[in-house]
C-alpha cells in the first residue's frame, strides 16, 4: 500500500506532452478529456463469528475521449504512460473522423470542497478493524437471546482524479468513502427472520467505528428482524400506501430519477420525454438532484467531467423544471451541464447520473397522514426493485411494511411487493409530511452495467391507488 498522493504528470506522464497528445485526438471534435484515476479499497466480511474475507484492491489508469456528435471515441488502460497514451489517441480519434466540430467550452473550474482528502483507511489497523467487527458481532448476540447469525461489513476507499482537457484545464478531486453494514438473523420458535441497517458516506472510517454510531445500526438491525418474526401474511390488492421518510427515497430514485436523466429523454426513451414545462406530479412535488451535499455518499465536488456538482432541480411544485445532463447530452439539447456525467472508474465513459435524489418536505404532520388511511400499507423499508425506464413501472419489495386500518398501524406484513408506474405515482401523491430525511448513506445505483454511489431521500408520503402484490390468501 502506498501513501503517497496520485501525481501522475509528475511520475509517469509530462503534461505538455499529454496535452499534445490529447489535442491531436481531438483536433475537429466537439468535446473530449484525460480521466486519470487511482483507487484503493478494503473490505473486511465477518459472518456467523469469523472473519470471511478481507481484501484490499488497487487500480489505476486513464481514459480517452474524442466526441463528435452523437459518437464517443473512448480508450482505456491501466499504464499510464506516453506509449500508451498515444495509442490511446489513436482509437478514440476514431469516432471524430474527418472533424469539422467546434471544441465545446470547459467546465468552470471550482476550489469548492465538500468532504475532507485524507485516506479513511489509515484511520485505523488492521486489527483494530478485525476487533471492530467481533465487538459488533458479541454486541448484537447480546441484545438478544433470539440472535442465531450476525454478518457485518467494514469497508472503505478512497478515489484520486486528475481530469485534463484539449483546452489546458487541469483538475483534480479526491473522494474518500467508508461503509457498514449490519445483518442480524433471529429464530423463535423454528422460524428465522432477517433485519439489516447499515451507514456510511465521504468520510473516514473512524466516524462509523465509534460506538456511539455503530452501536444504533446493530440495534436497529435487531429490531427489523424482531417486527419479521410478528409478520403475517401481505395482502393483495390496489390500495393507497404511505411511504416512511429516508431510505424509501429509493423508489423515487428508480421510479422516477433515471427517467429524468438526460440521455434518455433526448433519444425518447423515458416516459417523461417531452414534457419539460408540463406537470407530471402533484401539486407540491418538488424533487431535487444534488450532488452539493457536504459528505453524503452521491457528492461530489466535481463530476467526472470535470464540470462541478449542482443543486439541481428536476420537478417544482409538481411541474417538470429539468433533466441531468453530463456535457454531450447537454450539448445536444442546447442547456448547460448539470454536474452530472460520471463514470464508475477511468475504463468507463460517462454518462448521466444521479448523485443525491430526494423530495422536498411539505406541511403534513407524519402522525396526521397515518391517521388519514383506511385501508392500505405503511412501507417502511425497502429491498430490490425493478423499473422500465420508457414506461416507468416498477415492483419494489418490502423489507419492513405494516397493515394499516382506519388510521390505525396494525400487524407487521411479509411479502408485499409495490407495483406501479412512475409517472402515475407521482399524481397520485395525496400527503407530503414535514420530515424530510436522508437515507443513512447505503445506496449504489447500477447503469449499463456501471455502479456508483448515490443518496436517496423523501418526507413521509401518502400515494394512492397502487397495486400490492401479497402473499396472503
Amino acid at each position: 500500500m502506498t501513501d503517497a498522493p496520485f501525481r501522475p504528470f509528475e511520475t509517469a506522464l509530462d503534461e505538455e506532452t499529454a496535452l499534445a497528445i490529447l489535442r491531436e485526438a481531438t483536433a475537429g471534435a466537439e468535446d473530449g478529456e484525460l480521466f486519470l484515476e487511482r483507487k484503493r479499497s478494503e473490505a473486511i466480511v465477518l459472518d456467523d463469528g469469523r472473519i470471511k474475507t478481507a481484501a484490499y484492491d488497487a487500480s489505476e489508469g486513464f481514459g480517452l475521449r474524442a466526441v463528435r456528435g452523437e459518437v464517443a471515441g473512448y480508450a482505456h488502460s491501466t499504464e499510464i504512460s506516453e506509449r500508451s497514451l498515444r495509442r490511446a489517441a489513436q482509437t478514440a480519434r476514431l469516432a471524430v473522423g474527418d472533424g469539422g466540430g467546434t471544441l465545446a467550452q470547459g467546465p468552470q473550474g471550482t476550489n469548492r470542497r465538500l468532504y475532507g482528502d485524507a485516506d479513511p483507511m489509515a484511520d485505523a489497523a488492521f486489527a483494530g478493524k478485525l476487533d471492530l467487527l467481533k465487538e459488533i458481532d458479541a454486541y448484537a448476540r447480546a441484545l438478544d437471546p433470539r440472535v442465531v447469525q450476525v454478518s457485518a461489513t467494514l469497508s472503505a476507499g478512497l478515489q484520486e482524479v486528475e481530469i485534463l482537457r484539449p483546452e489546458g484545464l487541469r483538475l483534480a478531486d479526491i473522494r474518500p468513502m467508508a461503509r457498514l453494514n449490519v445483518s442480524v438473523i433471529v429464530e423463535q420458535a423454528g422460524r428465522r427472520e432477517q433485519g439489516g441497517m447499515g451507514g456510511g458516506g465521504r468520510f473516514g472510517l473512524a466516524a462509523l467505528m465509534d460506538r456511539a454510531r455503530w452501536q444504533p445500526m446493530v440495534q436497529e438491525a435487531l429490531r427489523i428482524a424482531l417486527v419479521n418474526l410478528d409478520a403475517v401474511p401481505a395482502p393483495a390488492g390496489v390500495m393507497d400506501v404511505v411511504l416512511g421518510p429516508g431510505w424509501p427515497g429509493i423508489l423515487l430514485h428508480e421510479a422516477i430519477g433515471h427517467g429524468l436523466e438526460g440521455d434518455f429523454n433526448r433519444k425518447q426513451t423515458s416516459a417523461f420525454s417531452g414534457l419539460m414545462g408540463q406537470r407530471i406530479a402533484a401539486p407540491g412535488v418538488t424533487v431535487l438532484d444534488d450532488g452539493t451535499l457536504p459528505d453524503r455518499r452521491g457528492s461530489i465536488s466535481i463530476d467526472d467531467e470535470g464540470t462541478p456538482s449542482g443543486r439541481n432541480v428536476l420537478i417544482e411544485d409538481g411541474i417538470l423544471t429539468g433533466y441531468m445532463q453530463d456535457r454531450q447530452n447537454a450539448r445536444l439539447m442546447g442547456v448547460a451541464p448539470t454536474g452530472n456525467g460520471r463514470r464508475e472508474s477511468f475504463a468507463h465513459i460517462p454518462m448521466p447520473r444521479m448523485t443525491n435524489t430526494y423530495m422536498l418536505a411539505g406541511q403534513d404532520d407524519p402522525k396526521d397522514i397515518l391517521a388519514g388511511l383506511k385501508d392500505g400499507i405503511y412501507a417502511v423499508g425497502f429491498g430490490g426493485g425493478q423499473v422500465d425506464i420508457t414506461n416507468g413501472k416498477f415492483v419494489f419489495s418490502c423489507t419492513e411494511a405494516y397493515r394499516v386500518q382506519n388510521g390505525k398501524v396494525g400487524a407487521p406484513v411479509k411479502g408485499a411487493t409495490l407495483i406501479g408506474d412512475g409517472a402515475t405515482a407521482l399524481k397520485g401523491i395525496r400527503a407530503i409530511g414535514n420530515d424530510l430525511n436522508l437515507d443513512p448513506g447505503i445506496g449504489n445505483c447500477g447503469k449499463a452495467g456501471q455502479w456508483v454511489p448515490v443518496g436517496v431521500g423523501q418526507p413521509t408520503l401518502l400515494i394512492g391507488g397502487l397495486t400490492v402484490g401479497g402473499s396472503a390468501a
